[in-house]
């Protein structure tokens, strides 16, 4: 039986957690939902002044993980701030710590950098899309994943697993049941990226080349990929790409 996707310690809920613009305009239709764990994130680092490595020792999570974490939150503010778009703040895997909001940041650190000298939060599993050493470009019609276990920043172990006819949405399940917390890959469509933000796997999309190299990228803060990788071509009904390709690079993970 899997074990439950590891969730993303927090310490209280926003105050607010719906943000819209007021304009003299017609009022906004589209709105951005960011995560729990997303608006952690951009607390700890943007207003605590928290470093990559300390905001994931006190999140609970590995650095790569948090890298990933704070790059989709700040494109969503980017996103809402340019485009005028509705912010909502709901939803993620996460915990509430024990003191309810109550605690001070002092209190958190501690124990955060406690458990980190345990080692909790050096291990995390990486997967890609692949095919033949390379990584697939279209994500719902991916016959294989190559998972890749992480310990200090380092891969220890990598296998490849068949998704024996998994596909689309059920994809998402299925990189949970493996316990993944970061995939790269190529195209992928609106449905699909949905599935996994629900599944509290961070997303690398718009990835070409060797899957070896590009994980080695992530783990350097190098690789290049693009947050808003999407076919738009794809079926909205299963969310994918279908046989449409879907390329292009925009952004580095350390940027």
């Amino acid at each position: 039986m899997p074990r439950p996707c590891k969730r993303r310690h927090i310490c209280a809920e926003p105050a607010c957690a719906h943000f819209a613009p007021q304009s003299g305009r017609m009022p906004c239709r589209q709105k951005v939902t960011m995560s729990l764990d997303e608006f952690e994130c951009i607390r700890l680092m943007d207003l605590e002044h928290l470093t990559q490595e300390q905001c994931a020792a006190q999140m609970q999570v590995a650095r790569t993980t948090v890298q990933a974490i704070y790059s989709s939150a700040r494109e969503k503010l980017a996103d809402c701030l340019v485009h005028a778009k509705e912010l909502r703040i709901e939803g993620g895997h996460y915990t509430l710590c024990e003191q309810g909001g109550r605690c001070c940041r002092k209190h958190c650190m501690e124990a955060a950098e406690n458990q980190e000298r345990k080692g909790d939060y050096k291990t995390m599993k990486i997967g890609v899309t692949y095919e033949n050493g390379q990584i697939f470009q279209h994500f719902g019609h991916t016959e294989q994943f190559k998972i890749y276990d992480v310990q200090d920043g380092k891969v220890v172990s990598s296998e490849v697993v068949d998704t024996n006819g998994s596909g689309h949405g059920a994809l998402a399940g299925f990189l949970q049941e493996h316990q993944i917390e970061v995939l790269i890959c190529g195209g992928i469509g609106g449905g699909a990226r949905n599935a996994l933000a629900a599944a509290g796997i961070q997303l690398y999309g718009g990835v070409s080349g060797s899957a070896d190299a590009a994980v080695e990228a992530l783990l350097k803060n190098e690789l290049v990929y693009n947050p808003d990788e999407m076919c738009s071509h794809h079926d909205e009904h299963h969310g994918d790409c279908g046989s449409h390709g879907c390329g292009g690079h925009g952004h580095t993970c350390g940027s």
